[in-house]
C-alpha cells in the first residue's frame, strides 16, 4: 500500500470519521459513502470524494474499509444486491472494522476468495478517543499475506495491531474484549456511586484506584465522564448491547456459561428501555444513581 492507493471508506460515524481523516492526512485518496451524506460533509470539505452508493465506491477503490453498525448492515454492504463483492475489481482488499459475527466474517472471506479478492475482519477497541488519536487496538482475522499487505495502513489507525488467526478470529477476539469490558463497567459504575454515597470526592478516589490493581481503560477514560455528567457516546449503548448479544450467542454455542456478561446485558437492556440507547456506555452510572 502507498499514497497512490485509492481507499474507499463506508461508515463515517463517531469513530469512522476520525479513522478516514487519518488516512487522508497520510496522503491517501479517500472516497466515502454513508447513508446520510450530511454526516460526511466535514470530510468532503477536507478533500474526501463522495460516492453515491457502495457499488460506485467499490468499482474504483483498491482497498475498502467498512465501519457500520450491525451485522445486518455488514451483510447488506458486502453481499446485498449492490454489495461490494459484486462490484469490486479482482485484487481488492476489504477490511471490515465493524464488530460483527465470526460466522459472517468467514462467509465474506470465502466469497471474496472466490473472486480473487482479500478480506480481513478487523474490529477495534479504544472508542472515540482511540479513533481520534490513531491509537486503536485492532484485532485481525484472515490470511497473513493480506494482513502484511494492509499493515502499513492499519498502523495509521491503531498502535496495537495483531493478527489473531484465520477469518473470524478478529471477531472472536473482539468478543473477548467486550466480555471483559461488560463486567468491568459494572464495577466502575458501582465504585463511583459508592464513593459519592460515602461522602468522598470521586475525583480523588479515582486518582488513587486507577493507579492501583483496579486500574483499567474504562476506569481511566469513562469514570471521569460519569463524574462530569458527560454521557455523550464514545461508544453507543445500542452497539454494546449488539456486541454482548453476539458474545452470548457464541458462548452458548461453545456451551460456556457467562454470568457476568449476562448480567451486564440485562442492565444495559434496562438502560435502553429508559431511552438511553444513544448514550455512551458510561451512562450505566445513571442506573445506579
Amino acid at each position: 500500500m502507498n499514497g497512490k492507493t485509492k481507499v474507499g471508506f463506508i461508515g463515517t460515524g463517531v469513530m469512522g470519521k476520525s479513522m478516514a481523516r487519518h488516512l487522508m492526512k497520510a496522503g491517501y485518496e479517500v472516497s466515502v459513502y454513508t447513508r446520510t451524506k450530511e454526516k460526511a460533509m466535514d470530510l468532503l470539505e477536507e478533500g474526501a470524494i463522495w460516492k453515491e452508493n457502495a457499488a460506485e465506491l467499490a468499482s474504483e477503490a483498491d482497498i475498502i474499509i467498512t465501519m457500520v453498525g450491525y451485522p445486518r448492515d455488514v451483510e447488506e454492504v458486502y453481499l446485498g444486491e449492490y454489495g461490494l463483492l459484486n462490484y469490486a475489481k479482482p485484487g481488492t482488499y476489504f477490511i471490515d472494522m465493524t464488530t460483527s459475527t465470526p460466522t459472517l466474517a468467514k462467509r465474506i472471506y470465502e466469497e471474496a476468495k472466490k473472486r480473487n479478492m482479500y478480506s480481513l475482519d478487523a474490529p477495534v477497541s479504544g472508542g472515540d478517543v482511540g479513533a481520534r488519536q490513531g491509537t486503536l487496538t485492532i484485532m485481525v482475522g484472515g490470511d497473513e499475506e493480506a494482513f502484511n499487505d494492509c499493515l502499513p495502513l492499519l498502523h495509521l489507525l491503531g498502535k496495537n495491531v495483531i493478527l489473531q488467526g484465520e477469518a473470524g478470529a478478529g471477531q472472536h477476539t473482539k468478543m473477548c474484549n467486550q466480555i471483559a469490558i461488560a463486567s468491568n463497567m459494572i464495577g466502575v459504575s458501582e465504585a463511583i456511586v459508592y464513593a459519592e454515597k460515602a461522602g468522598l470526592k470521586p475525583e480523588s478516589v479515582l486518582q488513587s484506584i486507577s493507579a492501583g490493581a483496579a486500574g483499567s481503560w474504562s476506569l481511566s477514560n469513562l469514570a471521569p465522564r460519569m463524574i462530569d455528567g458527560d454521557f455523550e457516546p464514545g461508544f453507543y449503548i445500542k452497539h454494546f448491547i449488539k456486541d454482548m448479544g453476539i458474545a452470548l450467542e457464541e458462548a452458548e454455542a461453545m456451551k460456556m456459561d457467562t454470568p457476568g456478561l449476562a448480567l451486564a446485558k440485562r442492565l444495559y437492556d434496562s438502560l435502553a428501555e429508559k431511552g438511553e440507547e444513544n448514550s455512551g456506555t458510561q451512562a450505566l452510572y445513571k442506573l445506579y444513581k
